[in-house]
């Protein structure tokens, strides 16, 4: 396939060390098209680019990255989608720093589909991943492509739920895309660049570096109408992208917890803030329009049967053996056979330090 000269003068430009997105955006307003910029003289361009990166610009370095970029190009569904493109998602246009291309792997037509941030925790509960996936996987079945960051955690379960419905996932790495940041989620990257989107802003190769992260959220919340916060530390990334949702006009949302888990603090503190608390999917969608509930999903089930035996006992904040031993009026070893039978049936989860947590099975339907 014969390159596009087009799309080369964009990944010169973009590669281009020093040469950041703002003051590309700078010279795309002033001469056009990048075509046209890289046809301007030298000179020209020196009120606009910094001296090292214009003696940067037509090195082979840089040469060489675009080729590698083409040839990366070259492999099915890899793309690249730049500012002029139709496909450029619009909810980024709205952005105060869109960036001037991204690369894809995967289905590029989710690009301009309607979508929902949902991101927390890379250290959740166990309540919280199933929170995260029952969420994702009921909104998706309305048609939201659910973006998220692919960290462990609320990340990578609201990937694997987004992943069930027909609006399936994107997620925004902070690395260059041919790069997998966990390796532990090199699985769930792969089954999303099949059935799903992986996307970047970053040049191929960049690695995982701490900076890019916070920035690459503001592409989390600017591709999404909304952004839902499921689990979250006071001082948490999520936190940083729910910023980001609500400066850019996103709505924002966030699932209470328990007031003894300091990863329900984040959340608490976005509801003071005014984010708007939800406990069911129905919750979010009755504040985006345009969508008709085919499914649901909440923090608790409304079929379940009352409680009865230890969980009646139990309470939703973690325990440990000694106050069920109390609160039962169990000795220690009914309580401990009580407690492997329901983590066996998926009612409770260990946690560290000795203590127990109930599990919600979230409904749908």
């Amino acid at each position: 396939m014969t390159p596009d000269p087009g799309l080369a003068s964009w990944l010169q430009l973009s590669l281009t060390p020093g040469l950041g997105a703002s003051t590309l955006r700078k010279l795309l307003g002033q001469f056009g098209l990048p075509e046209a910029v890289l046809a301007r003289k030298r000179s020209e361009l020196a009120s606009y680019v910094a001296p090292l990166a214009l003696e940067a610009l037509d090195s082979s370095d840089v040469q060489q990255a675009v080729a590698r970029a083409q040839q990366w190009l070259a492999v099915k569904d890899h793309f690249v989608v730049t500012l002029a493109d139709e496909l450029y998602p619009r909810a980024l246009l709205e952005i105060a720093d869109p960036p001037p291309l991204l690369y894809g792997h995967g289905r590029s037509q989710l690009l301009p589909q309607a979508a929902l941030a949902i991101v927390g925790s890379r250290n959740a509960s166990a309540q919280g991943e199933r929170n995260a996936e029952n969420f994702a996987a009921a909104l998706s079945a309305t048609g939201l492509t659910i973006v998220s960051g692919l960290a462990l955690g609320i990340d990578a379960a609201a990937h694997r739920g987004g992943l069930t419905g027909a609006g399936s996932t994107i997620a925004v790495l902070g690395t260059g895309i041919d790069i997998v940041y966990p390796t532990r989620n090199a699985e769930l990257a792969a089954e999303i660049s099949r059935r799903g989107l992986l996307l970047s802003e970053f040049a191929l190769g960049t690695p995982a570096v701490a900076h890019n992260f916070p920035r690459r959220n503001r592409l989390i919340s600017g591709l999404s109408r909304g952004c839902l916060v499921v689990e979250a530390a006071i001082a948490s990334g999520s936190l940083i992208t729910a910023r980001c949702a609500a400066d850019q006009g996103r709505e924002v949302f966030a699932i209470p917890g328990s007031i003894h888990s300091p990863l329900s603090k984040g959340c608490h503190a976005l509801i003071k803030s005014g984010a708007k608390l939800v406990e069911s999917a129905e919750d979010v969608l009755a504040e985006l329009s345009g969508f008709r509930p085919s499914g649901y999903a909440s923090t608790a089930s409304s079929t379940a049967p009352p409680d009865s035996g230890l969980l009646a006992v139990m309470g939703h904040d973690p325990v440990d053996v000694d106050s069920l031993c109390a609160r039962a009026g169990l000795s220690a070893e009914q309580v401990a056979s009580e407690l492997l039978r329901l983590e066996l049936d998926g009612r409770v989860t260990a946690l560290p330090g000795g203590l127990y947590q109930r599990l919600e099975k979230a409904h749908r339907g």
